[in-house]
Parts: C-alpha cells; structure tokens; sequence
C-alpha cells in the first residue's frame, strides 16, 4: 500500500479533521433526532394503537376474516413504517459516529508528525519520495481475523446489551474489540503513510501479466480476482440450492414432490420483497429500497469516475451558471464529487439495514437455510461496502486538505477500481436474490 517516505504534515490538518468530524456527528445527531425520535415516536405510537387494535378484533367474534385482515395488515404496516424511521435515524447516527471517529484517529495520527518542510516544494528527491513496504496491510488483516474469530460472541453480546435476548459477559466482546482497535490502527496509519503522497516514486510491476503496471493497481487487480471467487460461491451455491427447493413458483407449476403442499414452500427472501411473492407482503414500497440502492451504487461509480477525470484534467475549468456554486476550483470540484460518493454509499448501507430490520419482523431470520445464505451475501455485499465508504472518507478529508492532482490522483483511480466492483457485484446479487 503505502510507504514511510515524506512525513511531513501541518498540524492544521488536526483541526480540519476535528472539523470535520464534528460537522459529520452533528448531522448524525440532527438525522437520529428528526427520524428516530422525532417521527419515530409518532410512528411508534400509531404501532402501539394499531397492536391494541388488533388484539381488541381478535376477541370480537363479529368480524370477518377479510376484516380481520385487514386490521392485522394495518398492524405490520403500521410496526414496518416505525421501524424504518428508527433504524433509519438510528443507523445515519452510528454511521456518522464511525466516521466521527475515524477522522479524529487519522488527524491525530497525522499531527504528531515531525514539522519538516519537504516534499511540497520544487525540488523532489525521488529516492526519498519512493513508496516502501508498509505494515499497514499486515495490521489491518490481524484486526479482521481477530474480530471475525470473536464474532459470534460478539453478536450474543451485542444482542444482549440491546436487552433482545441473550446472556451477555464482558469477556465474550474482548477478542472482537481487539480486532477492532487494531483494525482502527491499521487504519490509521495508512493514513499517516499516504496523506503526504504527491505522485513521485509509484513503484512500476516489471514482470506479466502487470508488466508497466503501478504495483498498487497490480495488487488491487489481484484482490478483485479473488473477490470475484468469493462472490461466485455465494451466487452459485444460492442458485443451485434454490433450484432444489419447494418454492411458490415450483409449486404452481407442479414441479414439487409428490405430496406437497403450500405448507412445505420454502419462503425465500424475494417472496417477501417483490409483488406478488409467497408471502403476501411483498409491493412496490417493499422493494423500493433494494431498488434505490441499484441506482445510488451505479450513479456512485459514476462520481467516483468524475472525481479522478477532474483530478487528472489539466486543463480543468470550473462550469458556468449555477454549477460553478458547487464546483469553484478543481480541488473543491473533486472534493465534492467524492463526498456525493460517499454520500450515495451511506445511503445504500442506511436503507439496507432499514430493509433487513423489515424482513426480521416479518419472520424472515438468519436461522433458515435461505435466510442464512441471503444474509450471508448481502451481508458480505454491505461490509464491503462499508469498508470503502471508510477508504472513500479518507479520500475526501486529503482531497479537502491536500488535494488531488493529475500527479495523485492514481488514488482515486485505484479506490475506484474496487468501487466499481462492489457496484458490479451487487447488480448481479438485486436480480438473484431480490427477484428470483
């Protein structure tokens, strides 16, 4: 990844990570209090009525089944629309609270560096300037293996602390917060290796199939590869076993076992999704957020492409009219582009937690077979992008401070490469999984 090469960075930059930091909690904290609190409590509120309300029909004998019904749908909706206001207010707040974080880390990491006044100037040394082995990556991959060896206790523990079941010991979180803190180290110092990076010294591949490559993309080439083998497994296995069961569509069309019935149909989670499905939930509201999240990912590599055309443009000129209000000069214009990246990416995480929340409450949980694999893969799906909406932030806070060029932006460019692979894959995952 990165190097120990030039250290050099202004303390101000501390200040402008606290700034920044500040600027995102409070928007989490205005978020969680209009959505969670705010509509959340009046939307809890009709719950609790339209719950009263369901018990009171179930005692009285009078009413039809269509009536009762009715009531009963009105309940979920009513406990469905609550959920997606609180989860929703309660997400954007531990969002910006991670991002909150992860900023005053990297700008502190970055303002104990020593004050020289190298690098900056007209007068490069290459050798200096050349990137080296960075311990960074080792770091990183001891925090995730260390966090993932504590997992599911630290799943128990979570669940307990948020009183939904469980037992909960101090112990059972140690292994995981471990891996995170180290994870936030790692971090953090790749941080502090690549803020000053100005272009000189990318190391070239000098052997096939890279050969004249960067070393950075070359190893970025790698580590797609072997996501997509990752990824196929989850897409081949979930196809081949979904062939294998009794669903709505196989049992209407006869293809069952002898002797089946409605009742051994195997909901899936497109049966609660999409119109029409098993379930008798799914309609357009159902499936708007998975739908949302296709277009905010496809528009976001096409931001994250603006942002690295804009930063190799020599020529660049800012727009005329009232474009020119968002993009005054070339640093801002880049700047901005990858903050509607990362704007669209915390979009497509907060409306996928909101849709998972829905599918619980349905009855749709991770203790099924085809809850398991659903979970599994949009899960891996949502953790990466995750992962590169925290690279994405660190994007922006150098494109605030020290700027992207046609000399660096290669960062860009690199970062965008997985983007776009994050995005690929889930086009593929919406078709399999949500309408299927």
């Amino acid at each position: 990844m990165m190097g120990g090469f030039n250290n050099h960075v202004d303390n101000s930059i501390w200040g402008r990570a606290v700034l920044m930091a500040g600027a995102i909690l409070t928007i989490g904290i205005v978020a969680f209090a209009a959505l969670g609190l705010g509509v959340g409590s009046v939307k809890h509120d009709e719950y609790m009525e339209a719950k009263d309300e369901y018990k009171e029909a179930l005692k009285d004998t009078s009413l039809t089944e269509d009536e009762l019904y009715k009531i009963h749908h009105h309940e979920i909706d009513a406990h469905l629309s609550y959920l997606t206001y609180w989860v929703a207010g309660v997400t954007i707040l531990a969002i910006s609270g991670i991002y909150a974080i992860f900023l005053g880390v990297g700008g502190f990491f970055n303002s104990i560096q020593p004050q020289e006044d190298h690098g900056h100037d007209d007068h490069h040394d290459d050798h200096h300037d050349e990137h080296h082995g960075s311990a960074s990556p080792i770091v990183f991959c001891i925090g995730v293996l260390l966090f993932l060896m504590g997992f599911p206790d630290f799943v128990e523990g979570m669940r307990a602390l948020l009183s939904q079941g469980g037992t909960f010991a101090a112990g059972d979180m140690v292994l995981s917060t471990l891996g995170l803190t180290i994870i936030m180290i790692g971090v953090a110092n790749w941080w502090r290796e690549d803020l000053p990076f100005i272009g000189h010294g990318e190391q070239i591949a000098t052997s096939a199939p890279f050969e004249g490559e960067h070393i950075r993309k070359a190893g970025l080439w790698v580590f797609i590869m072997s996501e997509v083998m990752v990824f196929a497994t989850f897409f081949s296995s979930y196809l081949r076993i979904r062939t294998e069961w009794c669903t709505k569509w196989a049992f209407d069309e006869g293809r069952c076992g002898v002797g089946m019935t409605e009742g051994d149909i195997v909901m899936t989670a497109s049966d609660y999704l999409r119109p029409g499905g098993a379930a008798g939930t799914g309609d357009f509201w159902t499936m708007l957020p998975g739908a949302v999240n296709t277009f905010a990912l496809i528009i976001s590599s096409y931001t994250i492409v603006l942002a690295l055309k804009t930063a190799k443009d020599k020529n660049w000129e800012a727009p005329k009219g009232a474009l020119k209000f968002l993009f005054p000069d070339k640093k801002t214009a880049v700047r901005n582009y990858l903050i509607a990246t990362l704007l669209l990416g915390s979009m497509f995480i907060v409306l996928k937690l909101v849709e998972w929340s829905h599918l619980v409450a349905e009855g749709f949980t991770v203790g099924t077979v085809q809850g398991s694999i659903f979970y599994v893969a949009t899960g891996a799906h949502g953790l990466h992008v995750f992962v590169g909406l925290l690279i994405m932030l660190y994007l922006v806070f150098k494109a605030d401070t020290i700027g992207y060029d046609e000399d660096n932006g290669q960062g860009i460019e690199y970062f965008g490469l997985y983007w776009h692979f994050v995005d690929l894959a889930w086009v593929v995952i919406f078709p399999a999984f949500y309408l299927y």
